[in-house]
């Protein structure tokens, strides 16, 4: 922003005697202070900015990338999504960097079966996972075939063709499969073979005050199926959920780049912006 004050200055010197007056030392001193309330407003400016934009962060909405392929076909690589704050209360994993100001959540509610929820790895506290909920504190859970079963309730699933060509780690067509939970929320899922070392698990009881969560890319997700001692997720705390995935924003894919303007436009998925996620 320019500063009115200078150019005014420098015309009523150039056109006066060269002789130091009082009028002219008053001009600059004016000047000088104008300068510094100018900053002043600038730099009140951006700290309202920052502190609005971190209200708005912690109560109500926050952005993520997707960084990996544990939720496809349903998210993707480079999607950018918005997350609910407010969905299931608040604790301290709602605030950056989880101060332990306090501990459990205020104005708790519980998610519902199928919510896709961002949460917090138990076993660090700070990196934030995405996944969906199966099973809810209580809940009796076991995998038989691929197959899920909640409180000895199968999760049905139906066919739906073959998926994206790659995305099996084991070489395997990728197959498509329509699931509904137990409260008749429908998603696809991806399955890649009967064979995955998560296909067969033992029977998981969901601990009081905990969640269950698995990956919708279900051979390609360290979830709760798998302990924290190898690497998985394990049962997560109600303490832990960060907020419900509701959108997907914008998208783009593996050649886009910050530095490259041009792939903006040329790598974005137009397709998936806006995508209401269920």
């Amino acid at each position: 922003m320019t500063d009115a004050a200078e150019p005014q200055a420098e015309t009523v010197a150039d056109s006066e005697p060269l002789a130091l007056d009082s009028r002219h030392d008053d001009d600059h001193g004016e000047t000088g202070t104008d300068a510094v309330s100018e900053t002043i407003e600038i730099v009140k400016t951006v700290v309202y900015a920052l502190l609005i934009a971190l209200v708005l962060r912690i109560f109500l909405f926050q952005p993520f990338t997707i960084p990996s392929a544990s939720m496809e076909p349903n998210l993707l690589k480079g999607d950018y999504i918005i997350v609910s704050k407010y969905s299931y209360g608040y604790s301290k994993h709602s605030i950056p960097l989880s101060p332990p100001l306090f501990k459990g959540r205020i104005f708790a509610r519980q998610p519902t079966r199928g919510d896709i929820i961002v949460f917090k790895l138990p076993s660090d506290g700070h990196i934030d996972y995405i996944k969906r909920l199966i099973g809810l504190p209580g809940d009796r859970i076991q995998v038989k075939g691929g197959v899920v079963s909640v409180n000895g309730q199968v999760l049905t699933r139906v066919y739906d063709g073959p998926g994206d060509p790659g995305s099996c780690w084991n070489g395997s067509t990728v197959q498509r499969f329509r699931e509904t939970n137990t409260v008749g929320r429908t998603y696809t899922t991806y399955d890649c073979g009967p064979r995955g070392d998560v296909d067969d698990t033992g029977l998981y009881v969901v601990p009081e005050g905990h969640y269950f969560f698995m990956g919708d890319n279900r051979d390609n997700s360290l979830d709760s199926r798998v302990a924290p001692e190898a690497s998985g997720v394990g049962f997560v705390p109600a303490e832990n959920l960060v907020g419900h995935a509701r959108i997907i924003l914008l998208s783009w894919n593996g050649e886009a780049s910050l530095f490259k303007p041009w792939t903006w436009f040329l790598d974005a998925r137009p397709s998936r912006f806006f995508h209401v996620l269920k």
